[in-house]
C-alpha cells in the first residue's frame, strides 16, 4: 500500500466518479483504476460497489476512508516540518472555509499572503462549516475558517472577526413591522443544513421563541449565489451575510428588510495536536493585522 494509492482512493470515494478523480490528480484514469484494483485485491476487500457507470463506498470502503485520510494527513504533517527547515521560501498552505468566508471575507487576506509570502502556495478548499470542521480534524487542511462554533474535541476554535446578517427581499417589498407572526408565515430561501449562515439564522429564531422547523421554506440551495439570485427573482426572502447581499442592495437589486439581526462570530480552527507550520502563523498574524 502506497501513499499514492491512499490518495486515489480519498480522491475517487470523494467525488464518487473514477474520471473526475484522476482529473483531479492529473493522473490517468486507467491509473486509477489500477490502484484500486491494487488495493482490492491485496486485501480482498470491496471498496466500491458498481452500480452501471456510478460507484459508491462499501461499508468497509467507508472505514477505509477514515482511516486513509488520517495517514494522509499525518503524511501532509511530516512533510510540512521537513519543509519548515527552508522557512517561508516553499511549500503549500492548506485550508478550508465555508462559503461566505472563502467568498467574500478570506480573499483580501489571502492576497496580501501571496504578496508578502509569493514563494509559498496556497490550496483553499470550501466546504460547509461541518465538512470544514471535517477536513481540518481529518489532516486535508491545517487551517479552517468557518461560520459557526464546532463541537470537535479533536479541535482548537478562536473568532477571528464579526459579520453582520441581514434579512433581504426583492425590491419593492415592504414590512413595517417583523413579529413572530410575519416570521412564519413568510416564504423562505436558505442554505442547506449544516451551513453556518443558516445556523446562526437559526439560533436567532430559536431566541425569538420560533420553531425553524415551521418556517415556511420553498427552497434550500447550495450556495449563497444561488439564495441571492433566488430573492432577487422574488422567490423568497433570505437571511445572509452583509457582506454576500452588499452590492446588489446597493444596485438596486433586494431591498434590505428592517430587522434587528446580531452580529456572528467568524472561527478560525486547528487541530490541537497536528504540527502548525510557520506559514499557517504567519497567515493568521497578517488577519490580526488587517482586521
Amino acid at each position: 500500500m502506497t501513499l499514492e494509492q491512499l490518495r486515489i482512493f480519498v480522491a475517487v470515494a470523494e467525488r464518487e466518479h473514477m474520471t473526475k478523480a484522476a482529473q483531479a490528480l492529473n493522473v490517468t484514469q486507467s491509473a486509477a483504476s489500477a490502484a484500486i484494483a491494487a488495493l482490492e485485491a491485496q486485501h480482498g476487500i470491496a471498496l466500491f460497489h458498481r452500480v452501471g457507470r456510478r460507484i459508491e463506498l462499501t461499508e468497509p470502503g467507508r472505514l477505509f476512508l477514515e482511516e486513509a485520510r488520517a495517514v494522509l494527513g499525518r503524511a501532509a504533517s511530516a512533510e510540512l516540518a521537513l519543509a519548515e527547515f527552508g522557512g517561508l521560501k516553499r511549500g503549500t498552505l492548506k485550508l478550508v472555509a465555508s462559503q461566505t468566508i472563502a467568498g467574500y471575507w478570506l480573499p483580501r487576506h489571502l492576497a496580501a499572503f501571496r504578496q508578502r509570502y509569493p514563494d509559498v502556495a496556497v490550496d483553499l478548499d470550501i466546504a460547509n462549516t461541518g465538512g470544514a470542521a471535517e477536513r481540518v480534524r481529518d489532516g486535508a487542511a491545517e487551517l479552517g475558517f468557518v461560520e459557526g462554533p464546532i463541537d470537535e474535541p479533536a479541535l482548537v476554535s478562536w473568532e477571528v472577526a464579526q459579520d453582520q446578517m441581514t434579512l433581504v427581499a426583492a425590491p419593492g417589498t415592504t414590512a413595517r413591522t417583523i413579529d413572530k407572526a410575519w416570521l412564519q408565515q413568510a416564504r423562505w430561501i436558505m442554505r442547506e443544513q449544516g451551513s453556518g449562515t443558516r445556523s446562526s439564522f437559526e439560533d436567532v429564531l430559536r431566541a425569538r421563541g420560533i420553531d425553524p422547523a415551521q418556517l415556511d421554506i420553498a427552497l434550500t440551495l447550495p450556495s449563497n449565489e444561488a439564495v441571492r439570485t433566488a430573492v432577487e427573482a422574488g422567490a423568497g426572502i433570505a437571511a445572509l451575510s452583509s457582506l454576500v447581499v452588499l452590492r446588489a442592495v446597493r444596485a438596486g437589486m433586494l431591498t434590505e428588510l428592517k430587522f434587528d439581526l446580531p452580529r456572528r462570530p467568524f472561527f478560525g480552527l486547528r487541530h490541537k495536536e497536528r504540527y502548525s507550520s510557520r506559514a499557517a502563523q504567519a497567515l493568521l498574524d497578517l488577519i490580526k493585522e488587517n482586521d
